[in-house]
């Protein structure tokens, strides 16, 4: 127990020292992950061999990252990206492994070893190319998105790549049983012992399974969990789903990221939708970090110094032979200038499935056992490279290519709403659709399955979360938001939502819901830059209506309504600095209650003032236009 302590210890320690650091510097968490990594490895021998077994269980970050993605890709959206999946990404793959295949057998290396060596070079790493994208927002950019294409086809890729390694088998490869027993490969799945159609099969139900589960099951699912109304219910449900698909897939030998992916682009379109990616990042984001830290503490310095021409070498080949073939595809796709290069840059790596397919090489006897440890040295180095390719990007690229009108137009590159209105009540619905139908885009969240479910049925697009959750705002959006419009019905909640994105995102305009008098007091001390009672204008609707039954004529009612709502607006600051001034105890206090009988005399004195010769200067809205107004203003119109 207490082995695993100071594990857990070294690995937070060095991420916690190290990544802060390394943004500050401008290098990326990655970079910060990686030098973490090598400072207790290599360099201070703090942890050892387990590294290995940590890595294993850190992968399922990446798996958690394709299923994140997922949920950002409805089906309609990922079938529109299918020239440039077979295009930029099938040419990609295909090009690449024939180039260093090719080099490979230029090294006198057998035909089965060089093609297996090429495919592991072929891909790039998902898990640091999406995380540094999606750090410098650069996710939904041209080159950016290409690069996803990109990488989305390299991870379905690994499937036929896992399916026709053991082909490739070479008799002077294979080890004893107890040779494997010792190096803890035990890779077999449920399906090696059946013949290939079958298996076959069986691979296409289980895709099949994993479009049904993410389409009709797992709503209901976590519909019944969110009732439950136990955050962590939620979270382990969210993790039950994504651990089930990833245990289904590798059952049956298929990429377990894949199938977390369909199953995410299942969930794109659910109100769970939000909810779900506040719920896994988290668990991604610690799991990839850890990852990260792995690699750099897998490099093996001994190795590389005792080979450091080769190893040096095989670096700058990889990275050049897919750099040359990424910008062949660039600019055979017109892909020009930042983009272009940015495509270039992202993926001249190799990646996280290189380990994978490494491994399985071995175990199937594919890789002689004396180049291992250099074909990962080189994986691990292309993807501790990466990094720096970016900051070359940054620092070099885009001040060369990009104009100050592209960089000021790539701030509003990302679709995000302009207002995340929490609370999609009685309340919130009416401002929704007052917003949406004059244009402006929102993104609504309520933490009320039920609700979120009815509000759908009538085609109000809505998402499952609590609002009071900062995760779940990252989620939405905040961070590009211009204003939040708080509807939750929840006394505190509300208040406590008012305070975190007044600290945390103080450029974002809080337009609040108050219960009532007190409640919009408190509002406004938690940071609210605009609070409206929910039972004000209502009820002073409802006095009107009153009023006109009972005989008053209606422009006299309308006259005492804004006279009633100028009163109250002149006399609310001073109200709410009575009340700033009360104890905590006793916010009311002697002086409060004497200003608030001021305003219901000045309530009466204004609305039973007689106007028999003008109107008051706050009636001013309310009084008739002019004579020949109408007639002047078309003068106006014809004349202009």
């Amino acid at each position: 127990m207490t082995f695993y302590l100071v594990s857990a210890f070294l690995y937070l320690a060095a991420a916690v020292i190290m990544v802060p650091l390394a943004k500050r510097f401008g290098l990326g968490s990655v970079l910060g992950y990686l030098m973490a990594g090598i400072i207790i490895g290599p360099a201070l021998g703090l942890v050892g061999q387990e590294t290995n077994t940590i890595q294993h269980f850190a992968e399922f970050g990446v798996v958690m990252m394709l299923f994140l993605v997922g949920l950002e890709l409805e089906p309609r959206a990922l079938w529109k990206m299918r020239h440039k999946l077979l295009g930029l990404g099938g040419l990609q793959v295909v090009l690449t492994m024939i180039a260093i295949a090719g080099l490979a057998l230029a090294f006198g290396l057998a035909w089965q070893t060089s093609l297996a060596i090429g495919m592991i070079f072929s891909l790039s790493s998902t898990a640091i190319v999406l995380q540094t994208l999606s750090e410098k927002h650069l996710t939904n950019t041209e080159g950016g998105r290409n690069a996803f294409s990109v990488l989305l086809v390299q991870d379905i890729a690994v499937i036929p790549m896992l399916a026709l390694l053991p082909l490739l088998a070479l008799a002077q490869f294979t080890p004893d049983s107890s040779t494997l027993a010792s190096n803890g490969h035990h890779t077999q799945t449920l399906l090696e012992m059946l013949p290939p159609w079958a298996s076959a099969l069986a691979v296409l139900a289980s895709i099949i399974l994993v479009v049904v589960i993410g389409h009709f099951l797992a709503r209901p699912l976590f519909r019944m969990v969110a009732e439950a109304k136990l955050r962590e219910l939620f979270v382990a449900a969210a993790l039950l789903l994504v651990i089930g698909i990833a245990a289904l897939m590798s059952l049956v030998g298929v990429s377990p990221a894949l199938g977390t992916f369909l199953a995410g682009v299942m969930l794109a379109n659910s109100e769970f939708k939000h909810e779900l990616e506040s719920n896994i990042e988290p668990f991604k984001g610690l799991l990839l970090g850890l990852f990260f830290i792995t690699v750099g503490a897998g490099i093996n310095f001994v190795v590389l110094f005792e080979n450091a021409l080769l190893v040096t070498g095989l670096v700058l080949a990889v990275m050049i032979i897919k750099g040359v073939i990424l910008l062949g595809i660039a600019m055979a796709f017109k892909l020009k200038n930042v983009g272009g290069w940015l495509f270039v840059l992202s993926l001249a790596q190799a990646g996280e499935f290189g380990f994978v397919l490494i491994n399985f090489s071995v175990s199937q006897s594919v890789l002689p056992p004396d180049i291992v440890q250099i074909l990962l040295l080189v994986v691990a180095i292309t993807m501790f490279l990466t990094p720096l390719l970016f900051i070359a990007y940054d620092r070099i690229i885009v001040p060369r290519y990009q104009s100050k009108s592209e960089e000021a137009q790539s701030d509003n590159i990302e679709e995000r709403g302009k207002v995340i209105i929490a609370g999609i009540g009685r309340y919130g619905q009416i401002v929704n659709r007052m917003l949406t139908a004059s244009g402006v885009s929102t993104v609504v969240l309520d933490a009320r399955a039920s609700q979120v479910e009815t509000v759908r049925s009538v085609d109000i697009k809505s998402y499952f979360g609590d609002a009071t959750r900062p995760e779940m705002l990252h989620t939405a959006g905040i961070e590009e938001a211009q204003m939040i419009v708080i509807a939750v019905d929840d006394h505190h909640g509300a208040i406590e939502l008012t305070q975190h994105v007044k600290q945390f995102h103080p450029h974002v305009y809080i337009l609040a819901r108050a219960f009532d008098r007190g409640h919009g007091y408190q509002l406004r001390a938690a940071g609210a830059d605009s609070v409206v009672s929910e039972t004000f204008y209502s009820a002073l609707e409802t006095g009107s209506s009153a009023l006109k039954q009972l005989g008053f004529h209606p422009f006299r009612v309308e006259q005492k309504m804004h006279a009633y709502e100028h009163v109250e607006e002149a006399a609310s600051d001073e109200l709410y600095e009575a009340w700033k001034t009360g104890s905590e105890g006793e916010r009311y206090s002697s002086d409060f209650r004497q200003l608030f009988l001021k305003l219901e005399q000045a309530f009466k004195t204004a609305l039973q003032r007689e106007r028999h010769e003008k109107h008051l200067s706050e009636d001013r809205v309310w009084a008739p236009p002019p004579k020949r107004y109408t007639d002047e203003l078309k003068d106006n119109d014809q004349s202009q």
